[in-house]
């Protein structure tokens, strides 16, 4: 069993800044991608940002530069730093932890609201 356990969700005002954390525990694994998800209201999920296990990352163009993802391979966590924050990045944020292509687990998200 693998559990993800998300954190850092919550009220900030526009131009605010974030830091969501996602640990995972359980049976013994190797991660191979990390990953934020979102979804805003009435909006399909959307990936935000990725890093995979030697740190290369991905991020979706709405918040490249002002996101910022990072992991800490000792302790199965990826965080994501959201700085400049707006009204549009309201949204359920939801943790990625991929094994293996066919093998991978999602936290039970954690809401962001940005407004004023």
């Amino acid at each position: 069993q693998v559990q993800l356990v998300e954190s850092g969700g919550g009220l900030v005002q526009p131009g605010g800044s974030l830091r969501l954390s996602c640990a995972a525990s359980g049976s013994i694994f190797t991660i191979n991608v990390m990953g934020w998800y979102r979804q805003a209201p009435g909006k399909e999920r959307e990936l935000v940002a990725t890093i995979s296990s030697v740190g290369s990352t991905n991020y979706a163009d709405s918040v490249k530069g002002r996101f910022t993802i990072s992991r800490d391979n000792a302790k199965n966590t990826v965080y994501l730093a959201m700085n400049s924050l707006k009204p549009d990045d309201t949204a359920v944020y939801y943790c990625k932890v991929e094994i293996t292509r066919a093998m991978y687990y999602w936290g039970k998200g954690t809401l962001v609201t940005v407004s004023s």
